[in-house]
């Protein structure tokens, strides 16, 4: 779960514990373009204070705008539609075509037990399905192995929380100050582990984690569930082969290492030497990325990122 929907489920926990009673906003459809996608959440109290976005510009307004106005009807969950005509969109700032169905709820204390098991499992850095029956309001959890895309129905909504990938890069070379920033603007948690503090003390990246330590160790400790992302950018295979063995043997997501494919080959040779499992061995992607000839750190940094993302659309 991306920080700011994160902020948004805390901040309604809040409210709802102080007596208040916020408004949650969530896009469940569109339809053509849109600046954010189904999912998306913004809570307020009346249009006044609020945490988290929907489309960071008009349509915003004239949402707060009708709650500040008391023009939604608050007895059960409401879909509002942005986008209808021409003229709608030219006034909100939609892209051509472009047309959302924002669904807005009244939060009241009866809805904390919900609100603070989703943020007790996020914590734990599990997933939960919120099943919302748009009828009577009620809602239902249920774990669920990984995060699964919104479903909206006209009875229903479903709707998974999951805790933020983590990303952990081990060494704290150029390459990884470029994916670190590419990752962080894409919403994943990054932390960067390296056993040399010399190089950590160079690093010239993005604000992240910095761990110095030895790399087997920090995998499995930061490293270790189904929602992490392992990637080596040493080159140097006392440092990432120790990463490796230990992350193939976690329920890491991703694990990848970088190198051509000649050090590839003599990586894969160490690692059935050191008695990895062929079926470990198999989860490596190596060369890390997508193969469209990167050369330079960003390069490389989008092919990583690109396949990472490919890989995500197909789960």
């Amino acid at each position: 779960m991306h920080t700011v929907e994160l902020e948004v489920l805390q901040r309604a926990t809040d409210w709802c514990r102080r007596g208040h009673r916020p408004w949650l906003c969530t896009i469940v459809k569109t339809i053509g373009s849109s600046p954010r996608p189904p999912g998306s959440m913004l809570v307020t109290l009346d249009g006044s204070e609020f945490a988290g976005t929907l489309s960071g510009g008009c349509v915003e307004d004239d949402l707060l705008q009708k709650l500040a106005a008391d023009s939604i009807d608050a007895s059960l969950p409401t879909v509002v539609e942005y986008g209808v005509t021409a003229e709608e969109n030219e006034r909100l700032g939609l892209p051509c075509g472009g047309r959302l169905l924002v669904l807005v709820q009244r939060l009241e204390e009866p809805d904390l037990p919900w609100l603070e098991q989703v943020l007790q499992c996020l914590e734990r850095r599990e997933c939960l399905c919120r099943t919302l029956d748009l009828a009577t309001g009620t809602t239902e959890l249920a774990p669920v192995e990984f995060h699964e895309p919104l479903e909206y129905r006209e009875d229903r909504l479903k709707q998974c929380f999951g805790p933020q990938m983590r990303m952990l890069l081990v060494g704290a070379g150029q390459l990884s100050q470029t994916l670190s920033e590419l990752a962080l603007a894409m919403g994943y948690e990054v932390l960067v582990t390296d056993p040399r503090q010399h190089t950590l003390d160079q690093w010239a990246g993005p604000e992240v984690p910095l761990i110095q330590g030895m790399p087997d160790e920090v995998v499995m400790e930061k490293a270790a569930d189904r929602h992490s992302i392992i990637i080596t950018l040493t080159h140097d295979p006392r440092i990432d082969d120790m990463a490796l063995m230990e992350a193939l043997s976690t329920e890491a997501w991703y694990v990848g290492a970088l190198g051509s494919v000649r050090t590839t080959e003599r990586r894969l040779a160490r690692l059935q030497e050191l008695g990895v499992p062929e079926a470990d061995i198999a989860r490596l992607h190596a060369p890390v990325g997508l193969s469209i000839g990167s050369k330079t750190p960003l390069e490389i940094a989008v092919a990583i990122m690109a396949q990472i993302t490919q890989l995500r659309r197909a789960r």
